[in-house]
């Protein structure tokens, strides 16, 4: 088991939250958003969902 990370480009404002409270380096800024970059690394911690006001980032169980 392991969880897919998604960034809604439409919603994410690019306060780069997710990107610092990130245990795993799972996201990056690029052009001002927030973008998953190593998604394997997932830990489904969904502290980044937790701090997203926006609602932009989601976790899902595969």
């Amino acid at each position: 088991m392991g969880f897919t990370p998604t960034v809604d480009a439409d919603k994410c404002v690019g306060c780069e939250e997710c990107v610092d409270v990130c245990p795993v380096e799972v996201f990056e800024m690029k052009n001002g958003k927030s973008v998953v970059v190593n998604g394997e690394e997932c830990l489904g911690c969904e502290s980044c969902v937790e701090v997203c006001e926006t609602d932009a980032v989601a976790v899902e169980e595969d």
